[in-house]
């Protein structure tokens, strides 16, 4: 199935930068990511979100789900289920493997979804 490829523009604008703060994730009360190397990514009016490098996220705290989603702007999106003290939250967090070049740099970083975690700069 062919797919359709868009490159952000002043229509729907995309910005990746470092996040100059440390970042700390935690769910249920325990810290399962905590980085000063996250990148911030904003796309059009969605609020900014956190990629946090997978290699910043505490070893045990997420398994590989089998779903999948699609973005013209980012490309092919897996998940993570989230294990936490609580039991898992099923696709709680999402990563772009092999992300389309106007976003390569979040290759290697994981996002939360906000409801499942608090995400807190220091």
């Amino acid at each position: 199935m062919a797919r359709t490829v868009k490159t952000p523009g002043p229509d729907h604008p995309i910005t990746v930068e470092p996040n100059p703060e440390r970042i700390v994730v935690r769910a249920a009360g325990k810290v399962v990511a905590d980085t000063t190397h996250a990148l911030t990514l904003r796309e059009a009016d969605y609020p900014p979100v956190q990629y946090i490098p997978l290699a910043d996220v505490e070893a045990g705290a997420l398994r590989p789900t089998e779903s999948q989603t699609y973005c013209p702007y980012k490309g092919d999106a897996s998940y993570y289920s989230l294990v936490t003290a609580d039991g898992e939250v099923t696709d709680a967090v999402w990563t772009y493997e092999k992300p389309y070049d106007a976003v390569g740099t979040i290759a290697g970083h994981v996002a939360f979804y906000p409801q499942h975690v608090e995400v807190a700069a220091r």
